[in-house]
Formats: structure tokens, sequence, C-alpha cells
């Protein structure tokens, strides 16, 4: 049964001691490595523990100066193996008693703990109860000399259970309290609290004392074991009469023959470890980029590439198509003539503003610039004009890579997104998120102009399917262009006596058809062009929003979720060595 026991609680712990190693190891770019010293000890300890003797425990006699550790080592000794004298501090190395019972392998702890051989005993009698038992007496804890000190700290780290032996003077002394057993409440299950030398104490005072000893204990946050729940256990004797040191030997037996101090010390450490290690893994929130978060992103990096400006551009410029393909021949005449004036005047405008001018401007709207030929309809040459100007005169203010005035706009939307997935991480979680949008952001700038300039590339090339009515209403307008100058020609020849005068009529009624009619069916076109016009707008906007965004989740939104994923992976890794 102990056995089985002992098995069943390495097993649960052996998971746990698992998922610290992998936290360590997929931390250690993140975290300091001072963060993760105290794991890595843990880890050590244990994989040195578990390749030693599961038969034996070793529980350690720890006090300070003249607390009757070693008398007690004594008695239950049986014999005068430990040095006792009024000198004090008299124990300076440690000293051991191990109760085999026949069992192998207390060599190898002895020598991972340090004891010398010449320090290493066996008891005065077989005791079959307390076979398996390591016993140490080690030195004084406020001994004056530093080693001492230095030496009882290290094998406090060691051991499998501790006995702290108190007496009536000093069981409420700080340094014990405060450096100790304070900082080691976790391991109350391998604690044991001995008040030695009662003998000294009339009458009911002992009980008094122990009670007052429970209650710095219980202040120190140590739990005790009463009424069969699990912790340190509280004893008062005296190892110079003997009374209590039965009842000790009892309770060590029964602690040895269960055979799972190791792994309840080994489990108080992953505990300690997984406590301290708490604040750099636990968010103070529910972490991750909210689907609001992202369209905010892409909200801000569709303003730094003017989306809504250039699908609003690109509405305009379908009405001018439309107006330029279903006007009438003297309208488009009209067009061209100005388009040529407008271009003129924007290039002399662009020629003054150096480079920059015709640099691609993300943020600034897209209103089809530099477009020639059947690109440009209608009021398009004044609209290309307006922007040149515009451009020329902001140049300076630009600086050579125009992309001033979107810059900021990229930076403030990386810091907002990466601050929303940081919000909650711990400090070195929240700080690795925000180097990895920083690192994607370094490029995206330039990934955003080379995004805008393609999108105007397409926009000057027109639509890439002209509607059939346009072509429908292009012939129609021939036909009334061809019966206004038809009509025309006829009033003419009335006038100067060619045809009969009565005839004039016959020509006025072509004319006023020619001359009406296209202009009405102008307007007509230009009002069924609204609807199709706003559609491609949008696709054309739309499209630049995809694009922008697409460079934000490549560059931005993908890096820093794999920074967040990473970070669950270590917390899930955390749960598990914390025991949740």
């Amino acid at each position: 049964m102990p056995g089985g026991a002992r098995r069943a609680a390495e097993q649960g712990l052996r998971p746990r001691l698992e998922a610290l190693r992998e936290l360590i190891a997929l931390s250690r770019s993140r975290l300091d490595g001072k963060v993760l010293e105290e794991a890595g000890r843990v880890l050590e300890a244990a994989d040195e523990r578990y390749r030693l003797s599961g038969e034996h425990t070793v529980v350690a006699l720890a006090g300070a100066t003249g607390s009757g550790k070693s008398s007690l080592f004594n008695a239950l000794a049986g014999a005068p193996r430990s040095e006792v004298a009024a000198r004090r501090p008299t124990t300076g190395e440690p000293v051991a008693c191990v109760w085999s019972g026949g069992r192998p392998g207390a060599e190898g702890l002895l020598r991972r703990l340090g004891v010398p051989v010449h320090r290493r005993y066996t008891p005065a009698q077989g005791s079959p109860e307390l076979a398996g038992l390591v016993l140490l007496d080690l030195p004084d804890h406020d001994s004056s000399a530093t080693a001492n000190r230095e030496q009882v700290d290290r094998m406090l780290q060691l051991v499998d259970a501790v006995v702290w032996v108190v007496d009536p003077e000093k069981y409420a002394d700080a340094v014990l309290h405060e450096r100790y057993l304070r900082p080691l409440a976790g391991y109350a299950e391998v604690t044991f609290v001995v008040l030695n030398q009662v003998d000294r104490l009339p009458g009911d005072a002992a009980d008094q004392v122990v009670d007052d000893l429970r209650r710095l204990l219980d202040e120190d946050g140590l739990a005790l074991g009463e009424h069969g729940e699990p912790g340190a256990a509280v004893l008062a004797l005296s190892a110079a009469t003997g009374e209590g040191v039965a009842e000790l030997r009892e309770a060590l037996g029964q602690f040895v023959a269960e055979r799972g101090a190791a792994d309840r010390r080994l489990t108080a450490d992953v505990d300690t470890a997984a406590e301290r290690l708490r604040t750099a893994y636990v968010a103070e929130s529910r972490v991750g980029l909210t689907e609001g978060a992202r369209e905010e992103f892409d909200d801000r990096l569709a303003e730094a590439v003017g989306a809504v400006a250039t699908g609003r551009a690109a509405e305009r410029d379908w009405l001018r198509y439309a107006e330029r393909a279903c006007g009438s021949p003297w309208s488009r005449l009209r067009a061209r003539r100005k388009d040529r004036r407008t271009r003129r005047r924007g290039m002399a405008a662009a020629g003054g503003g150096g480079k920059s001018a015709g640099a691609v401007r993300i943020g600034a709207p897209r209103t089809g610039t530099g477009r020639t030929g059947a690109g440009g309809l209608g009021s398009g040459g004044e609209e290309a004009g307006r922007v040149a100007s515009a451009a020329a005169g902001a140049g300076a203010a630009r600086g050579e890579d125009g992309r001033a005035a979107a810059r900021p706009v990229v930076e403030q939307a990386v810091r907002a997104v990466a601050g929303e997935a940081a919000l909650g991480l711990p400090v070195p979680w929240a700080q690795a998120v925000r180097e990895a949008a920083a690192r994607g952001a370094e490029g995206l700038p330039e990934a955003l102009d080379a995004v805008a300039a393609e999108a105007e590339e397409e926009l000057r090339q027109g639509p890439d399917v002209k509607p059939r009515w346009w072509t429908v209403a292009a012939s129609l307008q021939g036909m009334l262009f061809v019966l206004q100058v038809v009509g025309v020609l006829w009033l003419l020849g009335a006038g100067t006596g060619v045809v009969a005068a009565s005839e004039w009529l016959s020509g006025l009624l072509p004319a006023v058809v020619g001359s009406v009619g296209g202009p009405s069916l102008t307007w007509l076109c230009g009002v069924a062009a609204r609807g199709p016009a706003r559609r491609y707008g949008q696709e054309a906007e739309r499209r630049l929003r995809g694009a922008a965004a697409g460079c934000g989740r490549a560059r931005v939104l993908e890096p820093v979720a794999a920074e967040l994923l990473r970070y669950r992976e270590v917390r899930e890794r955390y749960a598990v060595a914390s025991g949740v």
C-alpha cells in the first residue's frame, strides 16, 4: 500500500515536472534567466532525487544554538552519535545516522548531501520501525560561522523533511520564523516542529508554550496537521529525560513507512516555483485581439492608403467614362480640349514640386492624377490639375518619400492594435507582443505604398468591362448628331435658296430633334450611370481596403497572433505545472 501510494504520487508529479521543463524551454527567449533560475533548480533537484534511492527518507534535525537537536539526534539513534557539549556551537559538520533496514542506496543520498564519511553512523539498535530513515543533525542555523549557516541553507533544499527543534527560550525567535518557517510555509506536509526541553517548564507551562508556538506557526502560514488533516506536526518532548521521544519516533516511523516524503517535498518545490512564476504567466484578464480591434486596425490602414478617397475617385471616373462614352460628339470635343489645357497646367505645377510630386502618397486621395487619353473624362482634367497642384505645394512638407502624412496614421494604428493585444498580459509577454508589432510595422508604410500605387494603376486603366448600353447610347448619339447636322444643312440650304424656302420645316424637325435629343440622352445616361458608378467605386474601395488589410495582417496581426498563441501554450504548460 505505501509503495502504491508513492507510485501514485510520483505519477501525479511527473507531468507537472515535464510541464515545468517545457515551460522553461518555451520561455527562455521571453523571460530573464534569473526569473527561471528557481524553476531550473527544482528540476535539477527532482532529477537528482529520482536517480537516487526511493526506499530511503532523508529527515534533517534543524535548530538554533542550544536547542538540543544533537541531544535529540542521540536519543533517536540510541547512542551518542552527535557531540553534545556546553560549547556553542557544537555541531560544525552534518552528522548522519542511517536505519538501512537492509535497503541499499543510502550512500548515494549521503554523497549528494555532502555528509563526510567519518560522520556517518548506524543506530545502536535495529529499530525496524524506522527502517529507511536517514537522519541528519545539521549545524546551527544561527551559527556565528558563516560557512555553517550556508551549509544549513544548502542542505535544507536537498532533504525530504525537516524536524525543527526549538526550546522554550527561543521558540519565538524572529530569525527562525522570518528566515525559515514563514518562507517554507508551503512545506507543511514535510515539516515537524518539536518543542524540546519541556522538562524545564513547571506545571502546565509546557501546554501554554505549545499553544503559543502553534499560534506563531499559524501566523507564519504553516498549516498544522490536526484532526487528520495534512500539515506540520507539533510535538513537545525532552531529549534529556526521554519524555515524548517515543511519540516522535512513532511519528517518524509512520512518516518513513509511507515513503512519500520525497514526492511531497518535490511537490512543494514545484508549488513554490510555480507561485513565484505566477506574475510572469498569469494574465490579469482574458487576452487576445477582439474582432473590434482588428476592424479598427483595418479601418486605420484603409485611411492611411486613402481607400475612401480612392473609391470616390473611382466613382467619379466611372461617371466620366460614361459621360465620354454616351455624350454627344460636341461634348466629347470640348472635354478633350479642356483635358489638354488642364494637363498642361498640372504638369507645369508638378514640375516645380520636384520628386515628391510624382511619388505615391499614402493617405492622400487618389483621384486619377496623371491619367491620359481615354482615361480623362469631362471634369477629370480639372481634378487632375487640382491634385497635381496640391501635390506640388505639399512636396516640401512631405519630404522625398512622399509618405509623411500617412506614416503617423500607420504608426498609431500599430500602437493601438499592439496595446489592445498586450492588454492584461504579464509584462514579459506584453513586451514581446509590442516588439512583434513594431518589427512588422517597419516595412508596413512601404508595403501600403505599393498597394496604393497598384490600385491607382488599375484605376488608370478604367473599367474592365464596358456596359453594352454605352454602345447603344453612343449609336443613338451618332444618329442624333447626323439628324442635327442634316437638319442644320437643310435649313442653310433653305436660307440660301439651294432648296425651296417652303421646305424649311423639313429641316427644322431633324435639327431640333438632334439638338435637343443629344443633351437629353446625355442627361438620361448620367442618371442611369449613378448606380453602377457607385458600385464601381465601392468595389474599388473594397479592393484597396482588403489589400491594405492583407498587408496589415501579414506584417502585424499574424506576428502578434503568433506571440499570443505562444503565450497560450506556455499558459497551458504553467497551469499543468502549477497543478491547477
